[in-house]
This record gives C-alpha cells, sequence and structure tokens, in this order.
C-alpha cells in the first residue's frame, strides 16, 4: 500500500467509461487505503475474488453504530447503509420471508403487468415525439410504477417517492437538514400506510409481511416494515431506473450492439446481463466492517476495519471475466457481481432482471431505429448518489 490517500468514490473520465483507478489498483495495489466523503479512511477491494470473499462471509455488515466503523457521510446515522436487520437469527428469518415475495415464480406471474405498463409508456413516448429524455418518460415511470403496486401505495405519489428516493441515497447532493426531514417524512408516509394494511390487508407486499408476524414472535415491529419499505424502494426504484439508462445508452453508444439485438432478440437475456456486468458506474459499492481478522488474497485485514467492496471493478477483472472491458452480448456463463452475493445479496433482482428484459425487448419491438440524439460524450453522470446513474439519455427514432 502506497502512503497516499486516494478520494473515494472515483471520478469517471466519461459517463460511459470505467474509473482508470480500478485497473491500476487490481494490477497492483487490490487492497488499498482510501478516504471517504465523511474524511473517514477504509479499505477498498477491487478484484473479483476479493470482493466474492468478503461479500460471501457471514461474519461481517456494515455496523455503523460501531465506534471503529468508517461512515460514508459526515452525519451518517445508518440511513440506506445501516442494514439494521443483520446477519442475526431475526435478520436470516426476515430474508427468508422477503425473499418470498420475490421468486422467479411470483416475479414471472407479474411480467405481464410490467410488459403493459412499459408498452402505455413507450406508446406515450411515441405519441409525444422525438427526441425525449428515455429516463424521464421510461427509465424512471416503469419501477416507480412497479414498486408502488408492489408496496401497494397509489401511482399518483410516485413523485415523492422519487424525491425521498434520490435525498436518502444522496452523499454530498443534500444537506442533512434535508436528509432527515425526507426520512422523516418517508416514515409518517409509511407509518400510516402500514397501519391502513393491518387493518384493511390487501394483496401487495406490505399487507403479506405484515401476515408473517407470527413468525417473530411478536418482534416485528413497525420500525423493521419502514426500514423495509425504505429498503425496496432503493433497491426497486432508483437502481432499476438508473440500469434502464446506462442499459440503452451502452447499447445505442455502438449501433451494432443494438444491430445485434434487432437480429437476434434471443440475446436480451445474456445482453442484460452483460450490461449489469459492464456498468462503468454501479455506485458507491458495497461496505463491510470487519468484527475480526480476516485474510484476504496476500493481505491480513485487521479486525476494526471498514472495507468497501468494489463492484465495478470486481466485474472488469480480466482474471474472471475474458475480455473484461469489452461488451460481449453472448456472454455466458456471466457471474457477474452486480446483485451482490451471500447473506445480503439482492433479494429483489429476479424482478430488477424481469424489468430490464422487458424494456429492452418492448424498445427493440418498437422502436427498432432507436438512436441517441446526442452524442455520447455529452452524457453525463449523476453526482453525489450512493447508486450510479445518467442526468439524461436523450433519444430519436
Amino acid at each position: 500500500m502506497t502512503d497516499s490517500v486516494p478520494t473515494y468514490p472515483f471520478r469517471l473520465p466519461d459517463a460511459l467509461s470505467p474509473p482508470p483507478e480500478w485497473a491500476r489498483l487490481r494490477a497492483g495495489e487490490p487492497v488499498v487505503r482510501v478516504r471517504l466523503p465523511s474524511g473517514d479512511q477504509a479499505l477498498l477491494l477491487t478484484r473479483y475474488d476479493d470482493v466474492r470473499q468478503m461479500l460471501s462471509d457471514p461474519r461481517f455488515t456494515r455496523h455503523p453504530d460501531t465506534a471503529d466503523a468508517a461512515r460514508v457521510t459526515a452525519n451518517e446515522e445508518g440511513g440506506v447503509f445501516g442494514e439494521k436487520l443483520t446477519e442475526d437469527v431475526l435478520h436470516q428469518r426476515w430474508r427468508r420471508v422477503i425473499s418470498r415475495a420475490f421468486t422467479t415464480r411470483r416475479v414471472q406471474a407479474i411480467q405481464p403487468r410490467i410488459e403493459e405498463t412499459a408498452e402505455s409508456l413507450v406508446t406515450a413516448m411515441i405519441e409525444r415525439g422525438a427526441p425525449v429524455d428515455l429516463l424521464a418518460v421510461l427509465g424512471f415511470p416503469l419501477p416507480a410504477a412497479v414498486i408502488c403496486d408492489q408496496l401497494g401505495v397509489p401511482g399518483t405519489d410516485r413523485d415523492r417517492f422519487a424525491y425521498w428516493s434520490d435525498t436518502m441515497l444522496s452523499m454530498t447532493r443534500y444537506t442533512q437538514a434535508e436528509i432527515d426531514a425526507a426520512q422523516a417524512e418517508f416514515g409518517e408516509y409509511f407509518a400510516k400506510h402500514i397501519a391502513a394494511k393491518r387493518a384493511d390487508p390487501g394483496d401487495d407486499l406490505i399487507s403479506e409481511f405484515i401476515r408473517f408476524t407470527d413468525e417473530f414472535d411478536g418482534l416485528l415491529t413497525d420500525e423493521m416494515l419502514i426500514a423495509t419499505s425504505q429498503g425496496l424502494l432503493v433497491a426497486g426504484y432508483e437502481t432499476t431506473a438508473g440500469m434502464i439508462g446506462k442499459m440503452v445508452a451502452h447499447l445505442l453508444a455502438e449501433p451494432d450492439r443494438w444491430a445485434r439485438l434487432l437480429a437476434d432478440p434471443e440475446l436480451v437475456r445474456t445482453a442484460v446481463e452483460e450490461m449489469l456486468r459492464f456498468d462503468p458506474d454501479p455506485g458507491f459499492g458495497i461496505p463491510r466492517h470487519l468484527s475480526a481478522d480476516v485474510e484476504v488474497g496476500d493481505h491480513t485485514l485487521p479486525a476494526g476495519t471498514t472495507v468497501v467492496c468494489s463492484i465495478g471493478a470486481a466485474n472488469r477483472d480480466d482474471r474472471t471475466f475474458t475480455g473484461a472491458d469489452r461488451v460481449d452480448l453472448h456472454r455466458t456463463p456471466n457471474q457477474h457481481l452486480a446483485f451482490g452475493i451471500g447473506p445480503h445479496s439482492c433479494v429483489g433482482q429476479a424482478l430488477a432482471r424481469v424489468e430490464l428484459q422487458t424494456v429492452l425487448r418492448v424498445l427493440l419491438r418498437r422502436l427498432p431505429t432507436l438512436e441517441l440524439a446526442e452524442p455520447a460524450a455529452a452524457l453525463a453522470v449523476r453526482e453525489g448518489l450512493v447508486v450510479g446513474g445518467l442526468t439524461r439519455v436523450l433519444v430519436r427514432w
């Protein structure tokens, strides 16, 4: 490790290219000390095998209330980084409940509804006429409609959801007062929503979670339900919306990629997986706090250390992926880490995959001549958020 401590997250050279630090660190410093937005320091992992090992280890999670844990932001008090339901018995039981709501079978059952929503949004997009911002008319509205429907809240509230999600994912864009206010508004909204669902259950995730209360011997509280709703909002809305924009931008930036999908729509599934792997801006990464010493590669990481696992860097590791810096729409197997791995992997990954595949299929069928309406070099990233994304994706057809 060098004496200098680089600032993290790294800046992208452009919206569609990874930080040059990834390749350099994987090659020479796969474990490096970095400075977080809070000013605290942590160790950054960039190699696939190291990141996979850390995320698969059930001993380690993020504990913001631990005195020696690094904070991501200066005023961090948990937020989306604070895994309130950690790896104890309660977490394991609660995760099993959440997982039931996102089985492949259940997600496939709602796929026709997702496709109907995507078709409607694309129809409105066509009627509006080009050029349009794909993020504004499709990327954000689709996952917002899906998560509102799944949580049993009115679609008319999706703008409030968007603001809460954007604010709670902020590292530098909002003041702490604004973040606290968003947290409070979200908590108040869902406290009322949960009370209403207890009185009159429906066919939605909140009602289903409430029905499983007996499994927790009275330990399931409204606070846990609110925390779960917050996690589902962030994972089910912001990340998927951002990925829709990045996926389409990457496919259109090199027209032959779009042409290959038009010629063989059966490639949609592997193309989505490759876009998830290839994403140069997947976000901050996944922090883990070490409660014991651990050997990672040739390094001993001491207890009390906070480690950040760079998913994006790991997914570009040519030790694992042949031609890692090249898009291969046929790539299989593709064991990327976009959804994490191990005891805290994304429970909603089946839903995200269906949304991404559905959007791509609908666009290929309805708008085969789709193209970027501005140079790829003009694309810009959304700064200061935990989750990566673009500010807009202007398209025409």
